[in-house]
């Protein structure tokens, strides 16, 4: 075996091993069917006032490695491929761009996003940030998805009104649209997505919110009520997270939800125009776009979105990034981010995004060692102290041994 083959061989090993994190399990990638599925009814809605008419159904590409899969998405009548600077060290973005070189660049829509760091306590951008590394990675984005331009660009994972229209990244998102590089401006949102999606709507400028949405939600009628105003104002809604975490339990039992009843109930709010769930699997994919074949909720998948009964606790693994833990911590952990790092491991298998996700924490090692008893009371039930301490691990893990 030659040197490159040696060292395939040790990348491997160690993300088997790494792997331990969430049960010995492998990347959901690696196992996919060899036919792709055959095209089915296409049920389609206009994205807002952009001009841009989707299927319901998206492909949210984060998780996903296989250039295959991305083309059996478009090939099943998929138009709409989200990615982000950041997926897979920006793998992602190029294995895109891969697959973009044999489609005409007008038969699908990109959108991509760009996350610049913020105040940990607040969630805004401090006063001294500039546009200069937003552009940097921007045009980093265009080069790996080797494209002239984009259809969305996302503003990433905002929560507060102020951050919506901080002006360095307003202004270079406009001058980006002149410049025919972006042909739509957005801003994606984990929590607080009411306001978030509220002050979208009013800034005159955004035309698209990247929402979480499901239901288990546990403020889903200010998120619906914020949802239809962005939507009466003629703003795109595109969700995510619809399938509310993957389990209703946690690492150890894996119990999962109904993907398929958990996407139908999502794309029932008609205010939502398109969801972007992400499969790694042909099969997966084949589900979700079975969902347009008839989006009314049967009986039995009513019945699989209430939690079991025999569950003791029905935490799940879904953080809806409501915050209230914030101050509860005594040492002021970024909780919501490290749940959803606890999330991408367990729930989506995927360590690389995992430890990305934890590493916008300023925490280092295990912080929980010195508190005896934990004082945050979690909205979701969570046992925070035994996740914090048992995804604390994955910062000892070298990034490219999980790539």
């Amino acid at each position: 075996m030659n040197h490159d083959g040696l060292a395939k061989s040790r990348r491997n090993f160690l993300k088997k091993s790494a792997a331990g994190l969430v049960g010995a399990a492998v990347l959901p990638s690696l196992a996919v069917a060899e036919e792709a599925p055959k095209k089915v009814k296409v049920v389609s809605r206009p994205l807002g006032k952009t001009g841009i008419t989707l299927p319901i159904i998206s492909m949210g590409v984060m998780n996903a490695d296989n250039p295959k899969l991305v083309e059996a998405a478009l090939d099943s009548g998929l138009v709409h491929l989200d990615t982000a600077w950041f997926y897979q060290g920006g793998r992602n973005e190029e294995m895109v761009g891969s697959v973009m070189k044999n489609r005409k660049r007008d038969s699908v829509v990109i959108s991509t996003k760009i996350w610049e760091p913020r105040d940990r306590s607040t969630g805004l951008f401090p006063k001294e940030a500039t546009a200069e590394t937003f552009l940097e990675k921007f045009n980093t984005s265009l080069k790996r998805l080797q494209m002239d331009y984009v259809d969305i660009l996302y503003l990433h994972s905002i929560s507060e009104k102020e951050a919506v229209m901080f002006e360095p990244y307003l202004e270079a998102m406009v001058n980006l649209k002149k410049q025919g590089k972006v042909r739509h401006l957005g801003v994606s949102t984990h929590r607080n997505e009411p306001t978030v999606l509220r002050a979208a709507a009013d800034s005159k400028v955004f035309e698209i919110v990247l929402t979480s949405y499901n239901f288990r939600m546990t403020n889903l009628k200010e998120v619906e009520s914020a949802i239809e105003y962005a939507a009466s104002k003629g703003l795109g809604i595109v969700a995510m997270k619809t399938q509310a975490g993957l389990y209703w339990d946690g690492k150890e039992k894996q119990r999962p939800i109904n993907m398929k009843a958990a996407l139908k109930w999502a794309l029932q709010n008609k205010n939502v125009h398109t969801a972007i769930p992400g499969f790694t699997t042909f099969d997966q994919l084949e589900l979700d776009v079975s969902v347009m074949a008839d989006l009314a909720l049967t009986a039995q998948e009513k019945a699989d979105l209430v939690p079991p009964k025999d569950l003791e606790v029905s935490a799940g693994l879904y953080c809806q990034q409501c915050g209230q833990c914030l101050n509860q911590c005594p040492k002021g952990l970024e909780i919501p981010t490290m749940m959803r790092s606890y999330m991408y491991a367990y729930g989506y298998k995927n360590l690389e995004q995992a430890k990305q996700t934890l590493e916008l924490t300023e925490s280092k090692g295990n912080p929980c060692t010195q508190c005896a008893v934990c004082t945050v009371n979690c909205a979701m039930q969570f046992d925070v102290k035994n996740r914090v301490t048992d995804i604390a691990r994955l910062r000892d893990v070298p990034g490219d041994f999980l790539a």
